[in-house]
């Protein structure tokens, strides 16, 4: 069955591009466009829509407030953010709401394809380098609020040990086979572990660990982390 793919952006000729080279896999089809947020919820509607590939910067409603609004909703889409890099904040807060990943508009037509492919199949997409760029340069401009932050702190006291071992691990951009590695546990174990912990914490995916894991201090901005006291 092929993954049913909808186009959010304001420019056409950029739609236009992805569409061409969407059009030209055998797994993939764009079922629907829109040129603006609000436009994109009201057509995902009617429309059956697994991935969505979501500019930012838009007229009436912008990406970010778009993609939260499209993951509170139950079965929702998966969604991927695409931003130019200059706008790298707006790529946070899309993580925050929700989004399963972010990718450059520039990127190369098969690493587009694979982040597809792996955002349906219930991946994260955002490269761990990158990750911690965005997160090490904006994190201070997104404070949470004191209510966040002790809902936050209650919800790592659920982890164990090991559990917040892995979470650190996993926040500061490390694979499965490099925790594995670094720990001395074979990957399926780490495997495992990264499950219950996205379980006890309620996120979607890697990307919503490592944000949790700013926002906590879990991690600090610059790369540096340790395990806090539960």
């Amino acid at each position: 069955m092929s993954i049913r793919v909808m186009l959010v952006d304001d420019q056409m000729l950029l739609r236009t591009g992805f569409r061409m080279v969407l059009a030209a896999q055998p797994d993939m089809e764009v079922v629907a466009e829109a040129g603006d947020g609000a436009e994109a919820i009201e057509v995902l509607r009617s429309a059956a829509v697994d991935v969505v590939l979501m500019d930012v910067r838009m007229p009436k409603l912008d990406g970010v407030e778009a993609t939260r609004r499209i993951c509170a909703e139950p079965d929702a889409p998966k969604v991927l953010i695409l931003t130019t890099f200059d706008l790298d904040e707006y790529a946070f807060s899309g993580l925050k709401a929700g989004a399963s990943g972010f990718m450059l508009k520039d990127v190369p037509p098969g690493e587009l394809l694979a982040a597809i492919r792996s955002v349906h199949s219930g991946d994260a997409v955002v490269a761990p380098s990158t990750t911690r760029r965005l997160l090490d340069r904006f994190s201070p401009l997104l404070p949470s609020t004191g209510k966040e932050t002790q809902a936050v702190n209650s919800a790592l006291g659920r982890l164990t040990d090991r559990e917040r071992e892995v979470m650190l691990l996993v926040a500061q951009g490390l694979s499965n086979g490099e925790i594995a590695a670094r720990l001395v546990l074979s990957e399926a174990t780490v495997k495992t572990h990264v499950g219950r912990i996205l379980t006890k914490l309620n996120l979607r995916d890697r990307v919503q660990v490592v944000v949790l894991a700013y926002e906590s201090g879990l991690v600090r901005a610059g790369g540096g982390g340790g395990l806090a006291a539960g």
